[in-house]
C-alpha cells in the first residue's frame, strides 16, 4: 500500500468541508456556557477540536471525522466525539454506520489511560483506555490538538504520566503494579469500576442517530476471571446439560423480566435454491434437510448436515500419498470441519492446518524442515536468555513484557494436569515461547490473550520449538487482535453487527434500541477464540474446525450470530439492555452446545452467501494480513 493511500486528504469530503467552513481550528470556551436553558446549566465546553477521526478500516478513505468536545459539568470532566453529518465521497460507510463509533459523555472518573501516539509519519492520535480495560478506537488529529487535549484533561482531572511508558497518562493511580502494566498495553481485564457520577445532559450535535456507546457500567463482568481461568468447574457443566439456558435477570436488574412480544426470525423467510419432494433444499454446497423454525428458542437451526465422528489415525492415512503429501487439501479440510481431529492425532494434522507444514510436504521435507527451524527458535530464545540483569535494567520494555507474561502464565489454565501444580514445566514452557514470541516480533510483543492462544498448541505439539512455530503462524491470522489501536477488533465487531442486522434485523434492531450496537459483549468472544466459553477439549476442536477455513475464513462471526441467534427469543423478549446482556453472555461461558452452534453457523454462512462476505471488511481477521510493511502499528514513540 503506497503511503498516499494512507494520508493523503484529497479525497475526504469531511475535511474539504471543514476547511471551507473554518472549523478546523480549536476553540476553547472556559467561561461560555453551553445554554441558558435548565437542562444544560451548569455545563461547559472545556475543548473542542474539529476534524478528529476514527479509521474503522485500514484505509484512509474510509476514515470517520468528527468533532471531539471536552465538557465540564460541576466537578466531572467529560468526553465527547461525535460524527459529522454531511455527507461522505465514501459509499461504503453509511450514516449509521458512522454512528456505530459515536461517543457520548464518557465521565473521565471512567477512563484508565490515554495513550499518546506520534509516529514519525502521519498524524498523532491518542486510544482512550476504560477502566474496564477496553478502548475506544483511535482518534486521529489531523489539525494537531493532542498536547492541547491533554493539558485540558490536566487541568480538570488528576492526570499523570506513567513512569513505565512515558507516551502513557494515567488517570488513577494503581497501588497494584499489575494493574499499571495492564493499563499501559491497554489489555482487557477486569477491574472494579467505582460508582460515577452520572452523565450530564449535553445539547444534540448534527448527528441523526443517538446511539451512545455504552462502555462504561458492566463491561467488568466480560472479562472477569472464571474458576479455573475461564472454565466452569465440572459441576457446573454437569448441572447445565441443556443447552436451553433459562436466563434470570439479577434483582438490580428491574427484578423480574417483562416479556415483550419477540418478532420471528427472518431466517426462516430465506429463499432456497430449489426444493425436492422429500423436504430437503440443494446448495452449492451440497442438500440439507428442511425444518420448521417455529421453535427456534428450543432448537437449532439443524439443516446442516450432521457432525461425524473425529478423524482418526486410519483414515488420516487414506488422505497421504506413500510420502506423505496430502492428496486432497479441500477433501481433509472439509472432513476435518464435519468431525474435528482424534487428539492423539492433532499433533500431525494441527501443524499443517496452521501452516507450519504445507498441504504439500513430505514426511521427509517435514523432518528435516522440523530440525532447521528448531535451530532458527534456539537462536532467538538466545538473544532474551543473553540479557545480563545490567542490560535488563536499561530495557524497560523487555522487563515489561518478561514481567507481564510471567504473571500470566502461572494463572493459565492451571486447572488441567498438564500446567498443574508448582514448578509445573510446562508453565516454564509457555514462558519461554511467549518470551521468545515478543523478540521474533518486537512491534507486537505480548499481550494478554497470547498465553490462551498458546497453552492448547503447546499441549498437543508437546515440544517447544514445534509449538512456537505453530503459534507464529496462528499469530500471523489472529495477530492484529492485539493491537494496541484495536483495529482488529474493531473490525471484527464491525463486521459482526453487519451479519446480525443482515441475518436477523428484528434482534439487530433491539441492540439498537439498547445502546448496544458497539457488541462489545461479544469481545472476548473474538479476541481468543471462545476460549473462556467452552471446555477445553472443545475449544480445541472448534479451533481446528476454524482453521480449515472450509466454508469461510470468518466462521467465528457466524457462530457469533448462531449463539445470539439461540438466545434471541430472551434477549428481545427480556428487553435485555447493554448491563444484562454483558451479564447474560458471560453465564453462557460452559453452557454452549459446541456441535449444535456450529450447526448454526453452518447454514446461517450458507444462507448469507455473498451478501455475509460483503459485510466483512478486507483485511478483517482471521485474514492472512497483507505483506505492505505495515503489518502491525505497534512502534513505541518517544516523545
Amino acid at each position: 500500500m503506497q503511503e498516499a493511500e494512507l494520508h493523503d486528504l484529497s479525497d475526504d469530503a469531511d475535511y474539504a468541508a471543514s476547511q471551507q467552513e473554518g472549523s478546523a481550528s480549536m476553540m476553547r470556551c472556559d467561561s461560555s456556557k453551553l445554554s441558558t436553558s435548565s437542562e444544560t446549566e451548569g455545563a461547559e465546553i472545556v475543548y473542542l477540536k474539529d476534524n478528529v477521526a476514527i479509521h474503522p478500516t485500514q484505509y484512509a478513505f474510509e476514515r470517520i471525522s468528527g468533532r471531539l468536545k471536552l465538557i465540564k459539568q460541576g466537578s466531572a470532566l467529560f468526553m465527547t466525539w461525535i460524527p459529522y453529518k454531511r455527507q461522505s465521497t465514501n459509499a461504503k460507510l453509511s450514516e449509521k454506520d458512522r454512528n456505530l463509533y459515536t461517543i457520548r459523555a464518557v465521565p473521565f472518573a471512567d477512563v484508565r489511560s490515554i495513550r499518546r501516539h506520534t509516529p514519525a509519519l502521519g498524524w498523532q492520535y491518542i486510544i482512550v483506555v476504560l477502566s474496564s480495560g477496553l478502548a475506544f478506537p483511535p482518534l486521529y488529529f489531523y489539525n494537531g490538538g493532542v498536547r492541547e487535549f491533554l493539558t485540558t484533561i490536566k487541568q480538570h482531572v488528576f492526570l499523570v504520566r506513567s513512569v513505565e511508558d512515558t507516551n502513557v497518562f494515567l488517570l488513577n493511580d494503581f497501588q497494584n503494579p499489575l494493574q499499571r502494566t495492564l493499563s499501559s498495553l491497554e489489555l482487557p481485564r477486569a477491574v472494579p469500576i467505582p460508582s460515577m457520577p452520572s452523565a450530564p445532559v449535553l445539547p444534540r450535535e448534527s448527528t441523526s442517530h443517538e446511539n451512545q456507546e455504552r462502555t462504561d457500567v458492566g463491561i467488568s463482568d466480560l472479562f472477569r476471571e472464571s474458576h479455573g481461568n475461564g472454565f466452569c468447574p465440572l459441576e457446573r457443566r454437569k448441572s447445565n446439560q441443556s443447552d436451553d439456558y433459562s436466563h434470570k435477570p439479577s434483582d438490580d436488574a428491574e427484578g423480574v423480566a417483562v416479556q415483550s412480544p419477540v418478532a420471528p426470525d427472518p431466517v426462516e423467510k430465506v429463499p432456497y435454491r430449489e426444493h425436492n419432494r422429500d423436504g430437503e433444499a440443494a446448495t452449492n454446497v451440497g442438500t440439507f434437510e428442511l425444518i420448521s423454525y417455529k421453535e427456534f428458542d428450543k432448537l437449532s437451526l439443524v439443516w446442516g448436515k450432521p457432525r461425524q465422528p473425529p478423524l482418526g489415525l486410519e483414515e488420516w492415512a487414506t488422505f497421504l500419498d506413500s510420502e506423505g503429501r496430502v492428496v486432497d487439501s479441500k477433501a481433509l479440510r472439509k472432513r476435518i470441519f464435519y468431525g474435528g481431529i482424534e487428539h492423539k492425532l492433532r499433533k500431525e494434522v494441527w501443524a499443517i492446518l496452521l501452516g507450519h507444514h504445507t498441504y504439500e510436504s513430505t514426511y521427509a521435507e517435514r523432518k528435516h524442515q522440523r530440525s532447521i527451524k528448531k535451530t532458527e527458535y534456539e537462536t532467538i530464545k538466545s538473544q532474551w536468555q543473553s540479557i545480563s540483569p545490567a542490560q535488563a535494567k536499561r530495557f524497560t520494555k523487555f522487563r515489561e513484557r518478561k514481567g507481564l507474561i510471567e504473571k500470566d502464565v502461572v494463572r493459565t489454565d492451571r486447572s488441567l494436569s498438564f500446567y498443574d501444580g508448582d514448578d509445573n514445566p510446562n508453565v516454564n514452557l509457555l514462558r519461554d515461547i511467549l518470551l521468545t514470541y515478543s523478540f521474533y516480533n518486537f512491534d507486537l510483543g505480548y499481550c494478554q490473550g497470547m498465553s490462551d492462544l498458546l497453552s492448547p498448541i503447546l499441549l498437543v505439539m508437546e515440544d517447544e520449538s514445534e509449538s512456537f512455530w505453530c503459534f507464529v503462524a496462528l499469530m500471523e491470522c489472529l495477530g492484529p487482535n492485539f493491537n494496541r489501536d484495536q483495529s482488529g477488533m474493531h473490525s471484527q465487531l464491525f463486521a459482526l453487527s453487519k451479519l446480525v442486522e443482515l441475518l436477523d434485523n428484528p434482534l439487530h434492531n433491539h441492540f439498537k434500541q439498547n445502546d448496544c450496537l458497539n457488541y462489545f459483549f461479544c469481545f472476548r468472544w473474538m479476541l481468543i477464540q471462545f476460549k473462556r466459553e467452552l471446555e477445553y477439549e472443545k475449544t480445541m476442536r472448534l479451533w481446528e474446525v476454524l482453521w480449515t477455513h472450509y466454508l469461510s475464513e470468518h466462521l467465528h462471526l457466524y457462530l457469533s450470530v448462531a449463539i445470539l441467534k439461540r438466545y434471541r427469543g430472551k434477549i428481545i423478549g427480556e428487553q435485555m439492555d447493554f448491563d444484562t446482556l454483558i451479564r447474560f453472555i458471560t453465564e453462557l461461558s460452559g453452557r454452549i452446545d459446541l456441535d449444535a452452534t456450529l450447526r448454526d453457523a453452518e447454514a446461517l454462512c450458507i444462507c448469507a452467501g455473498e451478501r455475509g462476505a460483503d459485510c466483512i471488511p478486507p483485511g478483517t481477521p482471521p485474514s492472512l494480513p497483507v505483506d505492505n510493511g505495515l503489518l502491525y502499528s505497534q512502534q513505541d514513540e518517544v516523545l
